[in-house]
C-alpha cells in the first residue's frame, strides 16, 4: 500500500514539474463573437458530452478544458480567438481527483490535480470554498483552478480534507494551505 501511495505522489510531482512554466490559453484576453450553442455539456460527475454523447477521448476533453472560460454572466463558454460557444456545466467544470499534502497546520500546503490534469496549490490565488449541498445539507468543497473556473473536490478527497481539518480558536473548523485558513463552512 505504501508503494502505491508513493507512486501516486511521484506521478503528481512529475505532472507539477511538467506544467511549470506552461500556462493556460489566454482565454480571458480574447473577445471573439458569440457563435451559439452546439450541444456541449459537463455533467456533475465530470463527464463531458457532445450532443448527449460522452466524449471518450481524454485528449479532446483536455483541449476543450484548456479553452474554457466562465464569464461574469455566470455562463461557461469555449473560447478561441475567433469564436465563443456555450457549454452547459451542471456543477463545476472540473473535479479535484488527487491531492498532495506537504507540511502540517499553518505550514501545510495542499496541491490538487484535476480530472483534466490542472495542478493547483490551494492558497490566496486558489482558494477553497464550501457550499451547502441541496437535498443533503452537507458541505461540498471547491477549489479555484483559474479565472472563475472551479473544481469540485471528490468525495474521497473530501474525507481526506476532513481528517486534515483543525479547530482554530476564533475561526472554527477549517484547513490551512499556503498560509491561508479556509473555514469549513458555507458563506
Amino acid at each position: 500500500m505504501a508503494d502505491a501511495q508513493s507512486n501516486r505522489i511521484g506521478g503528481l510531482e512529475a505532472l507539477i514539474k511538467a506544467q511549470s512554466g506552461k500556462g493556460p490559453a489566454p482565454v480571458e484576453k480574447w473577445n471573439p463573437p458569440y457563435c451559439g450553442d452546439i450541444g456541449m455539456r459537463v455533467r456533475s460527475d465530470g463527464v463531458w458530452l457532445y450532443q448527449n454523447s460522452p466524449i471518450g477521448r481524454i485528449a479532446l476533453v483536455k483541449l476543450f478544458a484548456s479553452v474554457l472560460r466562465k464569464d461574469e454572466d455566470g455562463k461557461h463558454y469555449l473560447v478561441t480567438p475567433v469564436e465563443k460557444i456555450d457549454i452547459a456545466v451542471d456543477d463545476a467544470p472540473f473535479l479535484a481527483v488527487e491531492m498532495q499534502v506537504a507540511g502540517s497546520r499553518r505550514d501545510q500546503r495542499l496541491t490538487f490535480r484535476t480530472n483534466v490534469d490542472d495542478i493547483v496549490e490551494a492558497g490566496p490565488s486558489h482558494p477553497i470554498r464550501f457550499e451547502v449541498e441541496a437535498g443533503s445539507g452537507g458541505l461540498k468543497p471547491y477549489v479555484l483552478v483559474r479565472g472563475r473556473l472551479e473544481a469540485l473536490v471528490t468525495r474521497a478527497l473530501y474525507y481526506d480534507l476532513v481528517e486534515l481539518a483543525h479547530d482554530e480558536p476564533g475561526r472554527g473548523l477549517g484547513l490551512w494551505s499556503a498560509g491561508t485558513f479556509f473555514p469549513m463552512q458555507a458563506p
